[in-house]
Order: C-alpha cells, then sequence, then structure tokens
C-alpha cells in the first residue's frame, strides 16, 4: 500500500496543522479562525489561499480543512460539534502528524468504507483513494458524505450474522421490547431472538423474531417457513417479526396481510426505525430555500430607491 501523496491527496497535509491550530487556539475554535492561524503561521501565498477546484469552483483550501477535520473526527482526534465549533480530544490533544501519518490516517478509512460496502469489484486501495479525494473536491463535507461513506444500510448489510441479531435486540429495546433474549445459533430453531411488549400496566405481548441480512429479496419460502416455526415452538408467540437488510417479495407481503401474527420489516423501514430513534446515525440539519417564501420578492418592482 503506497504511502506517496498524489496531487489528489494532498489535502492530507492539513490533518497535522489543523491539530496544531486547535493546540495554539486553546483546544477549541471556529474554521475561519483555523484556517486563518494555518495561513499566517505558515505564510501560505495568496493563490492557495485563494485558489478554486477547477470542476466545482469550490475554494480548495478551505475545503481541504474541512475534509481534513472530518477524518480528523473519524480517528477521534476532534470532537463532533453540533455548533460550528472545531474542538480536540484528549486524544487529539497528544498527537502531532507527519504527513505521512495522515496519509495512512486517510489509507485506512478509504479501506475502511470500501469493506463496508462489501464490493465485488473493488479497485486497489491506492486507485480508490485518488476516486474519493477527486469526489471530495465537488462537495463540502458538511454538505454531503455520500461520495465515499457507506449508507446505514450498507453499514448494516456489512455487519456479521450474530452481529446484526444482537443489534435487531438492541433495536427493539429502543422500542420499549423487554426481556430480550437472542438464542444460540446452532439451536435457535429458526428463531434468532425472543422478546416481551409491554403494551400497558396489564397486558404484554410475547413476540419471536428473526434476522435475515440480505442484499437481495428474501424468498418467500423463508417466510413461510418462519411462520411454521412460530406455529410449531414450544412457547407460545403472539407475533412473529422477520427483519431483513433486503426486500421481501409481492407474495410475501401477501401472507404478511393475511396474517395478523406476522409483521415484515423491510430494510428501507429498518432504515426508518433506526433514524426515529437516531440509533447509530448523526441527525443533521439541512437548510433549503422555501422558494414560495421569495416568490412574492421575484416580480416586485421597486418604485422608490
Amino acid at each position: 500500500m503506497g504511502k506517496k501523496t498524489t496531487r489528489k491527496t494532498e489535502f492530507v497535509k492539513w490533518f497535522g496543522p489543523v491539530l496544531d491550530a486547535l493546540r495554539a487556539l486553546g483546544g477549541s475554535a471556529r474554521p475561519k479562525e483555523i484556517t486563518k492561524w494555518i495561513a499566517e503561521t505558515l505564510n501560505l501565498p495568496d493563490e492557495i489561499i485563494n485558489e478554486r477546484y477547477e470542476k466545482s469552483g469550490v475554494l480548495k483550501f478551505q475545503n481541504q480543512i474541512a475534509w481534513a477535520r472530518q477524518y480528523l473526527v473519524w480517528e477521534e482526534l476532534l470532537g463532533s460539534s453540533k455548533h460550528g465549533v472545531w474542538t480536540l480530544t484528549e486524544k487529539g490533544w497528544n498527537t502531532h502528524l507527519t504527513e505521512k501519518q495522515a496519509h495512512d490516517i486517510f489509507i485506512k478509512w478509504v479501506k475502511t468504507f470500501q469493506e463496508l460496502r462489501d464490493k465485488k469489484d473493488a479497485v486497489p486501495v491506492d486507485k480508490e483513494a485518488e476516486k474519493v479525494a477527486e469526489k471530495q473536491e465537488t462537495v463540502e463535507p458538511e454538505e454531503s458524505q455520500a461520495p465515499i461513506k457507506p449508507t446505514l444500510i450498507e453499514v448494516l448489510q456489512s455487519l456479521s450474522p450474530t452481529g446484526f441479531e444482537h443489534l435487531c435486540g438492541r433495536l427493539l429495546r429502543e422500542y420499549d421490547f423487554e426481556n430480550i433474549e437472542i438464542t444460540q445459533r446452532s439451536h435457535d430453531g429458526g428463531i434468532d431472538g425472543y422478546a416481551t411488549l409491554k403494551q400497558n400496566p396489564f397486558v404484554s405481548m410475547s413476540v419471536f423474531f428473526q434476522c435475515k441480512k440480505y442484499q437481495g429479496t428474501v424468498p418467500t419460502e423463508k417466510v413461510q417457513a418462519f411462520i411454521g416455526v412460530m406455529e410449531t415452538n414450544k412457547r407460545s408467540v403472539e407475533k412473529g417479526l422477520m427483519i431483513t437488510t433486503g426486500s421481501f417479495a409481492k407474495a410475501a407481503l401477501e401472507i404478511d396481510k393475511a396474517n395478523n401474527k406476522l409483521e415484515l420489516i423491510d430494510g428501507d423501514k429498518l432504515v426508518e426505525m433506526f433514524e426515529k430513534v437516531e440509533l447509530g446515525v448523526i441527525a443533521k440539519i439541512v437548510y433549503e430555500p422555501d422558494l414560495t417564501f421569495f416568490e412574492k420578492y421575484r416580480e416586485k418592482n421597486s418604485t422608490t430607491r
């Protein structure tokens, strides 16, 4: 794995200076303070500070600093602030990075995201790194992480089967399920877990759940088999949840409608459930212009100055 930085990956040279700037500024600062400190301390010429990417027109220096900050957050050297203030962690206070070490951090995260996507046709890491850096030129990290970071469903699909089962149990707890029990895989009989849903102080519902880590469609026969297990299991059950990162065929959805004891949760619904309780995800506010608000000003002619 190469350590040499290319023109596309040159932004890693700012990792160390961002940490240095924050130490000099007392451990926390706003982006403008940090870029100003770096520019003045390193005596950067105006042509570097004001240079823009040819394709996107984005200011190169500020964009590279912003992406450097993002990797430092992932590396837990900076805190993930929601108020526009960058803050050193304890680890960050004590970390001094060379450009080579910074490049190693960048490659580490490129490889991590590449593995999470589980690409069958994955390109070599150094080539993937150049592709990632090129995509970063067109967008700032606050605007979108789509170019490099896997989606939630891709992360869920990358988990081990056992890990996915335990995570589903964790999610059910967020929705007020109690007595979560993950079965032993070799003796589960088609049931991955048991739970209790307390509907009110007097009534509780017993639940079985099965977790299917799929990228495609769960075969309908798997749904039918799950129903059979529910009906023959020694433990009584009032509801069965089949949870998947994939999707269900139309025939399976018809079975779901006809069976009050069955609840199918596909990948889209699963993502919504994680987002609703903000489990394993970070909420971001995106402001878009309200076009109806500005419409009344669009055609307004000024008669006075």
